[in-house]
């Protein structure tokens, strides 16, 4: 099956009809992307900026992100989600906007990012964990973690402005005098 005909497939599913023609389910499901988005970013950035020595210093690394990371895979599995179910309605729109595709490398990147903490200053938090912030590879990740969410909320909100299931250019059928509005 080629990527056309699985968009093509996905638009056409009964799930998708649903929430496209519904009055209430696209906008109550982007309404719970743009919560679970909030969540994400703001627990992000708790560790982000303790990271950075900017906030919470006082209290261990490990202690913070121990407090707020369940929090960001939970509201992370929501956006998904959403996110999915907002895709499947105009899938082939969406896969070839270029603000999803970026926005989509940004997510990408951001688990890159997450893989270089790992890999580097999170094998030796036990030596920095009570400093006022964390080694400058931990702080790089931090200040790349936080510009690459922030991208990823500008590149989301730019999805809506730059995608369309518009009919083409021509008649569309409605016909409106605007003097026939005026009074005589």
């Amino acid at each position: 099956m080629s990527i056309p005909e699985i968009l093509a497939a996905l638009e056409a599913s009964q799930l998708s009809g649903r929430i496209r023609d519904s009055l209430y389910l696209f906008p109550l499901i982007e309404s719970f992307h743009v919560l679970g988005l909030t969540m994400v970013f703001g627990t992000i950035a708790i560790v982000d900026l303790r990271l950075l020595g900017w906030a919470s210093t006082r209290r261990p690394f490990s202690r913070v992100a121990l407090d707020v990371l369940n929090w960001t895979w939970l509201a992370f599995a929501l956006t998904v989600a959403t996110g999915v179910l907002m895709f499947i309605t105009n899938a082939g729109v969406y896969y070839h906007n270029l603000s999803f595709r970026l926005k989509m490398g940004m997510l990408v990147l951001s688990g890159i990012n997450m893989l270089v903490f790992k890999q580097t200053a999170a094998r030796s938090i036990g030596r920095w964990d009570r400093e006022r912030s964390a080694p400058p590879v931990g702080r790089t990740v931090a200040a790349v973690s936080l510009i690459v969410w922030i991208s990823v909320i500008f590149l989301g909100r730019w999805i809506g402005f730059t995608s369309t299931r518009a009919q083409p250019a021509g008649d569309s059928g409605i016909s409106i005098d605007i003097e026939s509005l005026l009074p005589k």
